[in-house]
């Protein structure tokens, strides 16, 4: 037991815990703009090069080779928040109600420029019909431009990514 302590302690020592205090505003403001659907403010977070993974029936699978719910570059990604905002393009109506509860932040790796992160999310859903909750594994590739913290790379895993499922109005 007291070497479990030990390593704990060890591992405690690695970890900037300023710098994951940042990474876990970030996220729960990136989980906001999206339950407020503040579209425009959440594309903001998003590097010029920016790719939107939601992978389809495996979060090990190759989106260039086999199919994905979302696999979107940078220019995609604009295209789907201004589709919204011309109010000919939605999945529900009227829009389902959503929040999004962010947990278990980890910060994976961070080379002074790019820092890798994982974190777990549930998501409800609220609509006209039902409630749904919604579980998923997100990995995200954070980057440091001008001072501040964008993302470069997010991968969403949804928990039944591999089953048959319904409307994903909470997706941008």
């Amino acid at each position: 037991q007291q070497t479990a302590q030990v390593e704990c302690n060890e591992l405690e020592d690695d970890i900037d815990f300023e710098l994951l205090k940042r990474i876990e505003q970030f996220l729960y403001r990136e989980a906001r703009l999206q339950d407020e659907r503040l579209y425009s403010d959440w594309e903001k977070l998003w590097t010029d090069d920016g790719v939107y993974w939601v992978p389809a029936n495996s979060a090990d699978i190759d989106p260039e080779l086999e199919m994905s719910i979302i696999y979107d570059n940078r220019s995609r990604i604009s295209l789907r928040v201004n589709q919204f905002y011309t109010g000919k393009r939605f999945a529900a109506k009227p829009a389902s109600a959503l929040r999004r509860v962010v947990s278990n932040v980890e910060i994976l790796s961070d080379d002074g420029t790019e820092i890798r992160v994982a974190s777990n999310a549930v998501i409800y859903e609220s609509t006209i019909r039902q409630e749904t909750v919604w579980g998923c594994r997100n990995e995200y590739t954070l980057r440091r431009v001008d001072g501040r913290v964008k993302m470069a790379f997010k991968k969403v895993v949804l928990v039944n990514c591999d089953k048959a499922v319904g409307n994903l109005t909470f997706l941008i």
